[in-house]
């Protein structure tokens, strides 16, 4: 594949309930980019009845642990091929999640993708924790969103993802949003951002 058929991803990563899923949101409606989720891809899958990863994923989602990366792999890949998207840009939410993850894309996705960077959602686990918690409540029909699978995210977060987080920082390809602030505050400080990436 040549360089200019490259898909172009930015990774958007920050704990449970960040607002990764709608700074995403805001960003597609704003420029057309595609948005892929990792854990809804994840979530769909879990439901397809012709899946052979189904059981194991829902154990994985109920358990609050991460999913191996060859199948969250070829979910995005699968997803990234089928997009008819003219950009060919790609928002990743909540992936990858540990260094195993990053070895798996290595593996399976350099050759098909630029990694523009990590757009990080900066929030306190308090704040995580309430916004999931409510959304649970308000009937978002997420089985992880109660307070002890997330206890159990929040740890995951904590001492698999951060180290990601870290080593993309190193490489000054991390691009920090105080996430903590109103959905629109928090899109102005990405808009920025991507102009920076060229985006």
């Amino acid at each position: 594949m040549s360089t200019a058929k490259k898909f172009e991803v930015l990774f958007v990563l920050g704990g449970p309930g960040a607002g990764k899923g709608t700074l995403c949101r805001y960003i597609t409606e704003k420029y057309g980019y595609v948005h892929l989720s990792a854990g809804d891809l994840l979530r769909e899958e879990q439901t397809n009845l012709d899946s052979q990863y189904g059981e194991l994923i829902n154990r994985h989602i109920k358990e609050g642990t991460i999913v191996r990366v060859e199948i969250t792999c070829s979910l995005l890949d699968r997803a990234m091929q089928m997009s008819d998207n003219p950009h060919k840009r790609f928002l990743i939410d909540g992936f990858p999640r540990n260094q195993d993850n990053i070895d798996g894309w290595n593996k399976v996705m350099s050759e098909k993708c630029i990694v523009k960077g990590v757009l990080f959602c900066d929030c306190s686990k308090e704040v995580c924790t309430e916004r999931c918690l409510n959304r649970g409540a308000a009937g978002s029909g997420r089985t992880d969103d109660n307070e002890e699978v997330l206890a159990k995210r929040h740890e995951t977060y904590i001492t698999s993802t951060l180290p990601i987080i870290e080593h993309f920082e190193k490489q000054g390809a991390v691009y920090k949003v105080n996430s903590m602030q109103a959905p629109d505050k928090v899109f102005e400080e990405a808009k920025e951002i991507l102009t920076e990436i060229g985006w």
